[in-house]
């Protein structure tokens, strides 16, 4: 059958071709191995058409004329030709069928050739993705990443979390490396990604490779690799400076940082290391190395095993200070009498040190002066001759930087009595209610004692002295005598007078109030009397 194609070829040679006319689609065809592909002509043909076709100009495939198609051996069974249209149809293609397809046609006008190129694509498969490194350090490292596949590869696409990876020429470059120069030689491929100077974020997408040619693709399976960094933004908490801090309170420092894997943490007070590990670092700890008596700064160094690096927090600067504790106010235990006792108050605590005292009485700060002394260190005040006026709540407050606390004492200074006042109405209606108060400053409260026209008042000991219906007799003059059991001392009020009466002037009587109504009278009767007399006394016209 190849001599009948080469005398097909010379006859074609002979008539000449019809320039113009495309027999055959634009190439390449693309088709998977093992699958069946048709080339079909771009124009119909004629019945009297004469039509071959070839591989690669050189070997027959078969030949279509007078409605029917002959098929050389090399292709029984594995091809055909339409006896309508004329196309070719190659079936379980193999890799060697990938090549150049020859078809001429040969009618009243003369020859018309045509050629296609046919690719057998091997399929897609074994897409996987390879590091050079297990492990990468951010900033430090150049990762290649290589992806590689079986089958026919037009292309490669590597993508980070669904988004493609374009190549910067810096940072992200990717490299294509085959085994076979042309897609028509199924083989090896690969890609590879070059990501220098990694930075945490680059790989952990993740990373997918997909490996395509025009009729199929495949991806790899999802690459993740761990990037360590760090350890960065080195925090210590509380970072504020704080002066004083409680001895034996929950106080703690923490510390933290961003780091991959997690920081392991060192603590320092200034430049002396402190036995602890992990990101707490407690009061109790501090104290129980003997650390904090005395102002310091204390800061918290980070490192990652990884990376080997280290960072640290800024200085936090306080000092340990004991809280006061067992504050105790302390004050005379005996009698105390006005002008004659003396009284010395101390303010102590069994804990804490103490750098400021305030005394207060009865709410008000105590200053010292001529009357009140302070002890230098102002634990104690010292009063040398008392006052009534000493009487009443002292408190004294201890303070340090880390707590302030407050105890109290109540002094009482007995004095008088002072000289009593009588007070009460000095004429009272006969029959009323009448009280007499008798006022008298003293403590302990006076005693007392009524008197009437210097006669005792019997069971009458109150301050109060209440007469419900007052009678004539009880008219006179009232005293009051207070004495204090304390002080020993007594002392009388100044008489108060009083008189009972029936009735008491508070208008006119009721005499007085007849007299003008009957003068009244009689001045009415005196002006009528008069009206009349001027009258009859006016002369009238007579009508005469």
């Amino acid at each position: 059958m190849d001599l009948i194609a080469f005398s097909f070829l010379l006859l074609l040679s002979q008539f000449g071709c019809s320039a113009g006319d495309k027999v055959l689609p634009d190439g390449p065809l693309d088709a998977l191995l093992g699958k069946d592909l048709t080339i079909n002509l771009l124009s119909p043909i004629e019945q009297s058409d004469i039509l071959t076709w070839s591989f690669k100009s050189s070997t027959s495939i078969g030949t279509l004329r007078g409605g029917s198609a002959t098929i050389t051996v090399a292709y029984k069974d594995r091809a055909s030709i339409n006896i309508t249209n004329g196309a070719l149809t190659l079936k379980s293609l193999k890799s060697a069928d990938s090549g150049d397809y020859n078809v001429v046609i040969i009618g009243n006008a003369g020859g018309i050739p045509g050629e296609v190129k046919i690719r057998v694509l091997e399929p897609v498969s074994d897409v996987m993705i390879k590091s050079n490194l297990p492990e990468v350090i951010e900033h430090n490292s150049t990762v290649e990443l290589t992806c590689s596949c079986k089958g026919s590869i037009e292309s490669f696409t590597w993508t980070n979390d669904s988004k493609i990876i374009e190549p910067d020429g810096k940072r992200f470059t990717v490299k294509p490396s085959v085994m076979s120069d042309t897609i028509e030689i199924p083989g090896k491929y690969s890609s590879q990604l070059t990501i220098t100077g990694v930075q945490r974020y680059d790989l952990v997408g993740p990373i997918v490779c997909t490996a395509a040619n025009t009729l199929q693709k495949d991806s790899s399976a999802k690459f993740n690799l761990t990037v360590f960094y760090g350890p960065e933004d080195v925090i210590i908490k509380p970072s504020k400076q704080l002066a004083f801090v409680p001895s034996n309170s929950d106080f703690n420092l923490t510390c933290s940082a961003s780091s991959k894997p997690a920081a392991t943490f060192t603590w320092f007070y200034d430049t002396k290391q402190i036995e602890a590990t992990g990101p707490v670092l407690t009061l109790k700890v501090i104290e129980e190395q003997g650390f904090g008596h005395t102002m310091g700064n204390y800061r918290c160094v980070a490192q990652n095993e990884k990376t080997k690096r280290k960072a640290s927090s800024i200085a936090v600067q306080f000092s340990v200070m004991e809280a006061i504790s067992g504050i105790k106010l302390s004050g005379p235990n005996g009698i105390l009498i006005a002008g004659n006792s003396s009284a010395k108050l101390s303010c102590q605590a069994t804990q804490g040190n103490v750098s400021e005292i305030i005394w207060l009485k009865d709410g008000k700060r105590l200053s010292p002066d001529s009357h009140v002394e302070f002890s230098n260190d102002g634990t104690s005040i010292n009063i040398e001759v008392l006052k009534k006026e000493d009487n009443g709540e002292y408190i004294c407050q201890l303070s340090n930087s880390v707590s302030t606390k407050e105890a109290n004492f109540t002094m009482v200074v007995n004095y008088g009595p002072e000289t009593p006042v009588v007070k009460g109405d000095k004429e009272v209606q006969l029959n009323t209610r009448v009280e007499l108060i008798c006022s008298v400053s003293s403590v302990p409260p006076a005693k007392i004692i009524w008197k009437l026209n210097g006669t005792v008042i019997p069971g009458e000991t109150k301050t109060t002295l209440i007469y419900n219906n007052i009678e004539y007799k009880k008219s006179g003059t009232y005293t009051c005598e207070a004495s204090n059991e304390v002080t020993g001392k007594s002392t009388n009020s100044p008489p108060l007078s009083v008189t009972v009466k029936e009735n008491i002037d508070e208008g006119l009587s009721d005499g007085a109030i007849a007299g003008i109504v009957i003068a009244c009278l009689v001045a009415v009767g005196v002006a009528i009397a008069l009206f009349f007399y001027c009258r009859g006394k006016v002369p009238v016209a007579s009508p005469y």
